[in-house]
């Protein structure tokens, strides 16, 4: 992942020297699960542990020299961890292990860690959209379908309806948690030939894992769901960067993203203010979408096991989660300094000369007695006429002679702006419900 969207608490937990650490310590409980169960002396598993090497930038420059020579980079560490510790107590390190055995382990270990940080960040993303939106409850604005001005709603309402696809995902996130919270130590194609069962679950214990049946890997349906609330998370911050990237269109207004002294939105046109942020989300999204299919596409390997898999996660699963990670901290940011504009949002809603409650109208002449279709083209017509010459609508329909027997206070009862917004307590009930 480049630096730009790597945040430092993501980033270290794929870096080399936790990728190594972790390597090393499943080792070493490995090597101490033996002793416990009578397969290596203790003497020499004590002797591992006190004499394993630390790893730093030497030990990984050690590894990777020797990577070069044995071109298996298990092995290379294998043989780096071996010649620190020194024989004959050495020599036990990766006694009845594969390489996917440790691998895999680390992978899962490293994802579990990864999805306490992304389902911290989605907390704190959430209780900014809930606050927000209980804050704008009643900021009434538009609701627009296909772009177009449909039907009154609140500002509050759509933050609301966000807070609630957040906290699904959220659910996503811990269900991804405990699935690639798993461990495997059962060797070449996964038969326990060579190692006991009791050293797989000491050492998934010992992790805080559960130790599961697998073949030599892990099965990748498990990542690929990981990969998926990743993606998911991507998808629904777009939403929410879509919706705000189109409220602010000079021509709309109703919302600005938050501007800092000395920012600049443009090198050339300095009244620009862009919603870079928004913008960035959106971009972000695809890329995780992108490493998801690569995801779904690792589930498929060879019988017991092959390594195609292997060259595609050691990019899509750290980027992933440190995608994820950036574009849940970036929306809240985003949200936290965005500006709202209640007043323009009502000028917005006011600008169609009363076209959004076209559908009250329709209601209220059907049940005047008039047929559903008459009542829709009566409709219809005066919506095209008010908007036409710039008038007021309810002008046009009293004027229709065909609308006489309605009387004017079931006219009012059509135009009266509570009667759309009457019944939006129900969705702040269901907020009431999110966890925050």
């Amino acid at each position: 992942m480049i630096p730009r969207y790597a945040l430092p608490e993501m980033e270290s937990v794929f870096g080399d020297e936790s990728k190594y650490s972790r390597w090393l310590e499943i080792e070493l409980l490995a090597t101490e699960a033996h002793a416990a169960i009578g397969v290596v002396p203790g003497s020499d598993a004590d002797r591992c542990r006190a004499a394993a090497p630390v790893v730093d930038s030497a030990f990984i420059e050690a590894v990777l020299a020797r990577e070069a020579v044995t071109d298996h980079d298990v092995a290379a560490f294998v043989d780096v961890v071996q010649d620190a510790i020194g024989a004959p107590a050495g020599s036990w390190i990766h006694y009845g292990l594969t390489s996917s055995d440790v691998v895999d382990t680390a992978w899962c270990w490293m994802m579990r860690d990864a999805a306490e940080l992304l389902v911290s960040s989605i907390d704190d993303l959430i209780r900014t959209v809930v606050s927000m939106a209980r804050r704008h409850r009643d900021t009434v604005m538009i609701g627009r379908t296909h772009g177009v001005h449909a039907e009154p709603t609140t500002f509050g309402t759509k933050l609301a309806l966000w807070a609630l696809q957040l906290d699904r995902d959220r659910a996503r996130l811990e269900r991804a948690r405990e699935t690639v919270a798993v461990c495997k130590l059962s060797g070449a194609v996964g038969t326990y030939s060579n190692i006991d069962p009791e050293v797989e679950q000491r050492v998934a214990d010992a992790l805080g894992l559960r130790a599961v049946p697998a073949t030599q890997v892990i099965a990748r349906d498990r990542h690929a769901e990981y990969l998926w609330a990743c993606a998911s998370v991507g998808a629904t911050c777009e939403m929410i960067a879509v919706e705000l990237r189109h409220l602010q269109r000079t021509e709309v207004r109703e919302v600005e993203e938050g501007f800092k002294p000395g920012q600049k939105g443009s090198s050339a046109m300095p009244h620009k203010r862009n919603p870079i942020s928004a913008e960035t989300i959106s971009g972000l999204a695809r890329v995780l979408r992108g490493n998801l299919q690569a995801g779904l596409q690792d589930v498929a390997l060879w019988h017991e096991r092959d390594i195609s898999h292997s060259s595609v996660e050691r990019i899509v699963i750290p980027d992933s989660s440190m995608l994820a990670h950036y574009v849940l901290r970036r929306s809240r940011r985003l949200l936290e300094g965005l500006q709202v504009f209640p007043e323009r949002m009502l000028e917005n809603l006011e600008s169609t000369h009363g076209l959004v409650f076209s559908q009250p109208v329709l209601l209220a002449l059907v049940q005047s007695g008039l047929s559903r279709d008459e009542a829709y083209r009566i409709v219809q017509d005066a919506s095209a006429s008010a908007w036409s010459k710039r008038i007021s609508f309810r002008s046009v329909i009293e004027s229709d002679p065909r609308t006489k027997s309605i009387p004017a206070d079931v006219l009012d009862g059509a135009f009266d702006l509570g009667r759309s917004l009457v019944h939006i307590g129900r969705v702040f009930d269901r907020l009431d419900s999110v966890r925050v």
